[in-house]
């Protein structure tokens, strides 16, 4: 394991290079809880730092829920951080409210002077599912169709094409009668960082969900790393792809990032029994891209730390493979 801490489980990770060392947050809760499965609603952001990926630094808790009440005072879950021209850092991240019982999600900005220390930005939400674009999406909590309002896992980079941010997050279609068909990447602009603009998905299908979203270039190629639950393939994707479901993380590709995505062909990436790794990122390294995620395994075999960095080599083809460390020398 290399992210772990007694006492505590983590999951959901995320990283940031400030070009001396890495930045590592991730969600925690205690294990005194007992169940793993309540560790959503009890949730916090830790920090920790790095040289290598394999050896870090912990600095503690640095956000939690509004101890108010606040459409972010139930959850403060998965999200991205960067840093903007004038070297400002920012964090965006996923929050839900008691007064909805958790099942509504939104997203949340706050900035930092030194990564660490963080101030939400005018109460700290930024974007919901609003205005005309917002039809495009599932954005009422429908009872026995989907189990929340999804709308998390914010990845926010800069626009490629222009001055810019866009940002990606998990969400989902309206209209679909498969509940494992409605998964989608959702689609946000933004000319500051300051005030966001809801556009329409970049990705629609496939999935019940698509989570924690990582959008990176190799090249010239565009990928989008998304995790999911063997249960969430589509009657469609498992007529497609016979092997066994999966759970794990996989990827969409595309020429641009703006899409068209579409999901990249063969077995599923990475991911499935014994010791699953989950939310995975793929990290770009002098030595090359890495990928780390936590360790899942389900609840009774949930194993909460952050798991070894492993190589991912990209084919001739273009697609990505993890390979053991000697096949990534080669």
């Amino acid at each position: 394991m290399v992210i772990a801490i007694d006492g505590k489980w983590i999951w959901d990770s995320w990283y940031f290079n400030d070009g001396q060392k890495w930045h590592g947050y991730f969600l925690q809760a205690d294990r005194s809880l007992g169940d793993p499965d309540l560790r959503h609603f009890n949730v916090s952001q830790g920090h920790a730092t790095s040289t290598d990926l394999v050896n870090w630094t912990h600095l503690g808790t640095m956000l939690r829920p509004s101890d108010t009440p606040a459409w972010d005072d139930y959850t403060t879950w998965t999200g991205s951080v960067l840093r903007d021209q004038q070297g400002g850092w920012h964090l965006f991240y996923t929050g839900a409210t008691r007064a909805e019982d958790g099942l509504y999600q939104r997203i949340g900005h706050a900035t930092s002077a030194d990564g660490h220390a963080w101030q939400r930005v005018n109460g700290g939400l930024c974007l919901d599912l609003t205005g005309p674009v917002a039809e495009l999406y599932e954005k009422d909590h429908m009872v026995g169709h989907w189990h929340d309002r999804a709308m998390r896992d914010p990845w926010v980079m800069r626009d490629p094409d222009g001055e810019g941010w866009l940002m990606y997050f998990t969400a989902r279609a309206p209209g679909i009668a498969e509940p494992n068909g409605g998964g989608a990447i959702g689609f946000a602009t933004s000319p500051d960082l300051m005030t966001w603009t809801l556009q329409p998905p970049v990705f629609t299908g496939g999935f019940g969900q698509l989570e924690v979203p990582q959008v990176f270039r190799v090249g010239t190629q565009w990928y989008c790393l998304f995790c999911t639950s063997g249960h969430q393939w589509s009657e469609a994707y498992r007529a497609a792809n016979p092997q066994s479901p999966v759970t794990g993380n996989h990827y969409l590709i595309a020429d641009h990032p703006r899409g068209p995505w579409r999901v990249a062909p063969g077995p599923f990436l990475d991911g499935d029994e014994p010791c699953r790794r989950y939310a995975a990122r793929i990290l770009e390294t002098p030595e090359g891209l890495r990928i780390m995620g936590f360790a899942d395994g389900g609840k009774d075999r949930f194993g909460g730390y952050v798991m070894d960095p492993e190589p991912v080599i990209v084919g001739p083809d273009g697609l990505l493979q993890v390979a053991p460390l000697s096949q990534a020398a080669e």
